[in-house]
């Protein structure tokens, strides 16, 4: 079918309140809004000021209300401990309020905030909403995250209550949470009044006395006796949740997420960006403590009525590179969503998909793939083997949602290998100099939108309006700052090359680091792949890359790394003196699958450097160096 983006994006061109003030219908409100937007009010606006409602009362109580009782709300898989358990909506609203019960008992009421450390397992997503029911601010944390990071978050926060579970389980190893929330508690100046924990089996945590309450001793009476609690009418300009972005030193950074612009963007992305029905299977294959997990696996499909997934495995390992084709199989996934690198990791262990072979894949219509950048090569790999649309999308912590995208429910658009497409509504991107004058199609530059930004959106930091506005709306006057460098093309697509600092310069050159990789990637001995720009005396910085072979490669990594080094000599030139190809084992990257270039640059420079905190393998970081000392640095 033709796309209607164009119509569609012209639409909310034309008039942006009457767009929004349309896709708001899609939620059931206390007060609908009479006012759609506010530019006065908070750092650059905000939306909906005058309406109120309840997200969890539309993520699951409707639903119940209007004949979905009895729908599948959330599966939960979880290969690591052979655990399978679905639960319709009338089954998690009844687990909910049974939570939301115990939290008021806490003495949990509007405003308070309530920190989550958990693994992938379902009562994180119940907690939440529990939290949402009641008016409580949640702020999820990565289950297994350091002590020492735990605990900024916790002065950030101030917790009146932690939820948290015995452990997290990977495929090779128990990690305990409670010794290490303890520790966080015992460093945090901030101390909270009291602390759920769930026992999993795998793991019995000892419970401190008067603080530690077990979730067997208090919620699960608390279900059996029914007990239920009316929905808290909130602002829709109320906090909803804090999200705290990776990566960050000293004070960190609460990204907020408000009640009724996260529940409008929500649903109009369901339909509308990933073309998903009421009642189907949209399987976000992340983890509750990043913004897609957020988005895509607490809220989104409960928000629209359709099914979410909470699987607590990996993409290859549990047991197999089979892993996701069985999930879709089993479930009849409509969509899958995931983040290139874990495209990248079942390739590296299935070049041939053999795996693919063994499933009934007829279910899956798309597979979308967000988190960081899908080279093409990646992309077309998994066109190939799974016959359906591979959709890039690009998007933030901060934003909530998809910036740029590929309107499936709109019609899709032509795919370009190596761009997210086009601009969503809501979202005029433009790509300006230093100067924040607009650049011409083709040209590189910083990426930036146009205030204000669309509902869903962060509408500030958690207590910290003045480091909003330094860090994200003063170096662009009139724009956010997404940190990102890129282009759009004659046709309006958008291209993203890496961060603003994965731009080099070598001998007065601006290269992007993202254009190197994209020709790395391409070799056919190469799974995945990194570029760094590495301080050189004479050119200012030179590139190196970092590239880990696929299983089975029988070929010397010297060979390769020098057919890598005239591989990106013929494409994109001399001027990128690209000389040094660098073979390794692993890439080091966060619990999200990001790549830690920046830590690998510091390295390289032997400029100081600590070990990130988001790290998934703190070991790797030993290779590297190791790695970099054979090639002189």
């Amino acid at each position: 079918m033709a796309s209607r983006y164009q119509e569609v994006y012209q639409s909310w061109i034309k008039d942006p309140s009457a767009f929004w003030a349309e896709a708001a219908k899609a939620i059931d409100w206390i007060k609908p809004p009479q006012k759609i937007f506010d530019p006065d009010m908070g750092v650059y606006g905000r939306w909906f000021p005058d309406g109120t409602l309840n997200t969890c009362y539309n993520a699951v109580d409707r639903h119940v209300k209007n004949g979905r009782a009895e729908q599948a709300a959330l599966i939960y898989d979880s290969p690591v401990t052979g655990m399978k358990r679905t639960f319709t909506f009338a089954q998690l609203l009844a687990e909910v309020n049974a939570v939301a019960a115990v939290l008021k008992d806490f003495g949990v009421v509007k405003g308070d905030r309530v920190l989550l450390y958990m693994p992938m397992i379902p009562e994180a997503v119940i907690g939440v909403l529990a939290c949402a029911r009641i008016g409580a601010i949640h702020s999820v944390v990565f289950g297994g995250f350091a002590a020492k990071e735990l605990a900024t978050r916790i002065n950030d926060s101030q917790p009146k209550v932690i939820i948290t579970a015995s452990c997290g389980i990977e495929p090779n190893r128990v990690v305990k949470y409670k010794p290490l929330l303890d520790e966080a508690i015992e460093l945090a100046a901030v101390k909270p009044e009291k602390v759920l924990l769930l026992q999993r089996p795998q793991e019995k945590a000892e419970m401190i006395g008067g603080r530690d309450f077990d979730w067997g001793d208090m919620v699960v009476p608390a279900l059996a006796e029914g007990r239920t609690v009316k929905p808290e009418e909130m602002a829709a300009t109320d906090p909803l949740y804090i999200l705290y972005t990776s990566g960050t030193t000293g004070v960190p950074k609460g990204v907020v997420r408000d009640n009724g612009g996260h529940a409008v963007a929500l649903c109009w992305t369901m339909k509308n960006l990933y073309g998903i029905e009421p009642g189907e299977v949209f399987w976000a294959a992340s983890d509750v403590g990043w913004v897609v997990g957020h988005s895509y696996i607490l809220y989104g499909q409960l928000l629209y009525g359709a099914t979410t997934v909470v699987y607590e495995g990996k993409p290859v390992g549990t047991p197999d590179a089979g892993a996701f084709w069985r999930m879709i199989e089993e479930y009849k996934i409509a969509a899958l969503f995931t983040a290139p690198t874990a495209f990248r990791a079942v390739r590296k262990e299935d070049p041939n998909a053999e795996h693919v072979k063994k499933y009934d894949l007829t279910s899956l219509r798309t597979l979308f793939l967000a988190g960081e950048r899908a080279d093409p090569d990646t992309v077309a790999w998994a066109e190939k083997i799974l016959g359906v649309p591979v959709i890039d999308h690009w998007w933030q912590t901060e934003t909530g949602w998809a910036i740029a995208g590929n309107p499936i429910g709109l019609g899709a658009l032509p795919v370009k290998h190596g761009s997210p497409t086009v601009a969503m509504p809501g979202y005029d991107v433009q790509i300006v100099d230093e100067g924040c004058h607009q650049v011409p199609a083709g040209k590189m530059g910083s990426i930036v939108v146009k205030l204000p930004l669309p509902p869903g959106c962060l509408p500030t930091l958690w207590k910290q309006d003045e480091r909003m506005k330094e860090s994200y709306l003063t170096e662009f006057p009139g724009y956010y700052k997404t940190a990102d460098a890129g282009f759009i093309d004659e046709d309006n697509y958008l291209y993203i090359m890496g961060r603003t600092d994965d731009i080099i310069n070598v001998a007065g050159h601006r290269l992007s680091t993202g254009g190197m990789e994209e020709v790395l990637a391409s070799h056919p001995d190469v799974a995945e792949c990194a570029v760094i720009g590495v301080k050189d005396e004479l050119k200012g910085e030179q590139p190196c890359g970092f590239v880990v072979l696929k299983s089975g490669v029988t070929r010397s990594p010297i060979e390769i790394e020098k057919d890598l080094v005239k591989l990106v000599r013929d494409k994109i030139g001399p001027v990128a003196a690209f000389k040094i190809a660098i073979t390794v084992n692993r890439l080091p990257k966060t619990r999200s699958g990001k790549i830690l270039r920046g830590t690998m640059k510091k390295i390289a420079d032997h400029d100081p450097w600590t070990m990130p905190a988001t790290i998934d393998d703190p070991a790797i970081m030993d290779e590297i160096m190791a790695a970099l000392q054979t090639k002189g640095f």
